[in-house]
């Protein structure tokens, strides 16, 4: 199945809000995408007034291992240990709506040809919806960088947008895959270790409690608004069977009840529609707002682990000078090692507080936003439930 992203749903990609503030002599949005198999191509378009960049404006053709390729260089670069990272975008995965299609051939033979054509075009839309998260989740990322002060200006940032040659970024094998693993492992070990040491700054200390707690809950809800999602998709997939159903029905029946049939079948055919729209609203306004704050968190949470473990190697420094000076041994450079560690620490500490109050900010006015716009559209679709369950039960009585 290969889909493209075409002008009318441009817009509708971009209903998560992540509250970017793009500056506005760096703009950068995804107008295009193709997908085959398991492999989105993104068309990456900048526009720009800054002197550093060679044109004013120019695309760019880029796959998601470019995306994490640019992540991975910014995770490593030692002078944004203090930042928050945005989080990389997930991999693309078309696999269960791919599923749920093969399956639906599988069982065609079971189905009335109505029923077939609207299960189908629900699968349809299911695809498309999973592609445009997936292309919307990409220019988010480029987006949040492209907003930062620091990371803004990142030469292979630079150089993702302006590059309009293909990367060459290769996939990692499996020896890469394991040392990350490995690497995951190591920093888990560290955390419990470092977890002992005591906070020197208070606000720090109530940012680790919140962000752990917060972390939690977040994580729950999106658990829960998955859940409340499947279930409105649900209700749509029944009101197909209970439509086609009562359409088999008045097409078999040639009394006085025939037409009720029919008005029934195109009731639910219409409730069908509804609840799609609602499953698809909760989607893109709440859970995947959710699902990204619990990456965005996660990469608060590192910018935390990076500060702690510049404060245990402070720590450690002041130990080894004790020992040097006890000893009478390599004192100059036990002490030009501690002031490297205390300054670095420092300058952790400052940037992080920094980027931390922003990041405060930034998730409130993203879920207020969000939130509001959600509960206007559920309001709107429960009002055009109400017209046509009101609507059929009057022609029902007119009848």
């Amino acid at each position: 199945m290969t889909s493209t992203l075409d002008e009318s749903n441009k817009e509708k990609i971009r209903s998560v809000s992540v509250d970017l503030n793009n500056d506005a002599s760096l703009l950068i949005d995804i107008p295009d995408a193709l997908c085959e198999r398991d492999k989105v191509k993104f068309t990456v378009h900048t526009k720009t007034t800054l002197s550093s960049f060679q044109k004013p404006e120019f695309s760019v053709p880029r796959q998601h291992e470019d995306f994490i390729w640019l992540h991975d260089t910014l995770v490593e670069t030692e002078d944004y240990a203090g930042l928050i990272i945005p989080p990389a975008p997930p991999k693309p995965d078309f696999e269960s709506p791919r599923e749920k299609m093969h399956k639906l051939g599988e069982g065609e033979a079971t189905m009335t040809k109505d029923e077939y054509t609207k299960m189908k075009q629900e699968l349809e839309a299911e695809y498309l919806a999973v592609f445009k998260k997936t292309v919307q989740v990409h220019e988010v990322f480029l987006q949040r960088l492209s907003s930062h002060p620091i990371l803004s200006k990142d030469r292979n940032f630079q150089i993702f947008l302006e590059y309009d040659q293909d990367l060459s970024v290769r996939r990692k094998n499996a020896k890469e895959m394991f040392g990350g693993f490995f690497k995951n492992m190591v920093k888990s070990a560290d955390e419990v270790l470092i977890s002992g040491i005591k906070e020197v700054d208070d606000f720090f200390e109530q940012e680790k409690t919140f962000l752990l707690d917060y972390y939690s809950k977040i994580k729950d809800s999106t658990a829960k608004a998955e859940k409340m999602t499947r279930a409105h998709k649900n209700i749509a997939d029944d009101y197909i069977h209970v439509s086609a159903t009562l359409s088999s029905l008045s097409a078999d029946d040639s009394t006085a009840n025939k037409k009720h049939l029919e008005k029934l079948s195109d009731l639910f055919e219409k409730l069908r529609k509804v609840e799609a729209r609602v499953a698809s609203d909760q989607e893109l306004k709440l859970t995947e707002l959710l699902r990204y704050y619990m990456r965005d968190i996660q990469a608060a949470k590192d910018l935390l682990y990076r500060r702690a473990r510049a404060l245990a190697d402070y720590e450690n420094s002041n130990k080894a000078l004790d020992k040097a000076r006890l000893k009478s041994k390599d004192i100059p450079q036990a002490e030009e090692h501690q002031q490297q560690c205390l300054q670095k620490f420092d300058k952790l500490s400052e940037s992080g507080k920094k980027e931390l109050t922003s990041f405060k900010g930034r998730r409130v006015v993203a879920f207020r936003k969000n939130l509001i716009e959600m509960a206007e559209l559920e309001i709107k679709h429960a009002k055009n439930n109400v017209t046509l369950l009101q609507g059929c039960i009057d022609l029902l009585k007119s009848n």
